[in-house]
């Protein structure tokens, strides 16, 4: 192979992805997008003659969305690993996703089952794309720097996300634009910046030649690769603590900004400002904690940091159920979770790829580590509305421990390795 790793343009490029893409859960899924929801829906809503609470139906989109997914992306992964079209299918993804953003404009709560289609498109877009961005992680970089390389695309996401949040803002609040045009700005970036990274991106890198069935040699691929995971017991007992935590965490960052405007005793004309601080206050920290738990990573290993930081998520499910009514309470909780939300993203990545084979078929092998994080985002979101529709969304956030509390305890049994080790 004569691709070069570590090459400081490619990292670049790669790392800009995570600018052009996180302004879609930032801005789409976590803060314009669902105060916008709520305002235009009642608190129950008819969704193909049936009434669900407006945030249940919420969830059951995003969760039929990753459900598509992981039935979609191991094929399509095995298809790009045996083509070496990872590019191709990183490309198509995200202009779905973008494009979705786009149709938001169109959103009506009249015609909520057709304006759900662009809800369920930009994730599928947004997910899947990432399925194949992050498969090029152990293709550019060498595993001493896996974890520093994972850090700075999710830091520079943050960052990038940041920014385009406070222009629409500034847009929103200085000159009263209706936010139906924020949607089309997301769209725009995600596909405009994404362009840096595809021209400074390989592709094929292994010079893979296709012959035959495409779809009959994707699947092969896929078989190979499900066999030589079988006989990894590190890799399998990892991807299985992270399949129980991530359902957590992946839950809150979905659902956390429904439980500000629900539970939280905001003053008169309070709720949407504060909901946005919030936000903000969750990504700059966000920053620091990537590049924190990476530092952390190389004192005590991998493993040990995603167990402290996976036990600080469980600490704030108990203190979110049990403390928070308040704005300022509501404020101190954000910025803990942006302090773990960094590590726990940009850790779970480079702990998978230093766990990884010498192999050619990365892609394949980051579809399974998508579809567990998928499936439980599916299995989270669906109690999360379930609960809330039996209950309150309180009670949703008290469900939430035990996938951190069996999380934590699988991280425990998971082998030691010199990949995960820390550096002396």
């Amino acid at each position: 192979m004569s691709f070069q790793k570590n090459n400081k343009k490619v990292i670049g490029a790669w790392t800009m992805y995570d600018w052009a893409n996180s302004v879609y859960p930032l801005v789409i899924t976590s803060a314009i997008f669902p105060i916008f929801y709520e305002k235009s829906t009642t608190e129950v809503v008819t969704f193909f003659g049936y009434q669900f609470v407006n945030t249940e139906i919420y969830s059951y989109i995003v969760s039929l969305s990753y459900v598509i997914l992981v039935f979609l992306s191991p094929l399509l992964s095995g298809i790009a690993d045996y083509s070496g079209s990872k590019k191709s299918f990183m490309r198509f993804f995200c202009y779905l996703g973008a494009l979705a953003s786009i149709s938001l404009f169109f959103f009506e709560a009249n015609n909520l089952e057709l304006s759900m289609i662009s809800v369920l498109l930009g994730s599928i877009g947004f997910s899947g794309s990432l399925v194949f961005y992050n498969a090029y992680l152990p293709e550019i970089a060498t595993v001493d720097l896996h974890d520093k390389v994972s850090a700075k695309g999710f830091s520079r996401g943050y960052i990038g996300s940041s920014s385009l949040l406070i222009i629409c803002l500034i847009l929103l609040k200085v000159f009263n634009m209706d936010a139906r045009y924020v949607f089309v700005l997301t769209g725009i970036w995600w596909f405009g910046f994404s362009q840096i990274t595809f021209r400074g991106i390989p592709s094929n890198i292994y010079n893979h030649k296709p012959e035959g069935n495409r779809l009959t040699k994707g699947f092969n691929e896929l078989k190979k690769v499900w066999k030589q995971m079988s006989g990894n017991k590190s890799l399998k007992r990892y991807l299985a603590s992270f399949f129980v935590y991530s359902m957590g965490v992946q839950t809150i960052m979905l659902m956390a900004v429904f439980f500000g405007t629900k539970e939280i005793a905001w003053g008169e004309g309070e709720m949407e400002s504060g909901l946005i601080i919030s936000i903000l206050v969750i990504q700059f920290i966000a920053v620091a904690g990537a590049y924190l738990m990476a530092y952390l990573s190389r004192k005590i290993g991998n493993i040990k940091t995603l167990g402290i930081v996976v036990f600080i998520w469980a600490l704030i499910c108990v203190v979110a159920y049990a403390f928070v009514y308040t704005p300022l309470h509501f404020y101190i909780i954000a910025a803990v979770i942006g302090f773990v939300m960094g590590g726990i993203q940009a850790l779970s990545r480079s702990t998978y790829s230093k766990l990884l084979p010498e192999t050619e078929d990365h892609a394949s092998y980051f579809s399974f580590y998508d579809v567990l994080e998928k499936l439980g985002i599916v299995i989270g979101t669906f109690f999360f509305g379930f609960i809330e529709g039996m209950f309150s969304i309180r009670e949703s956030v008290l469900m939430l421990i035990v996938f951190f509390i069996i999380g934590f305890l699988l991280l425990l049994r998971i082998p030691k390795t010199e990949a995960l080790s820390a550096k002396k």
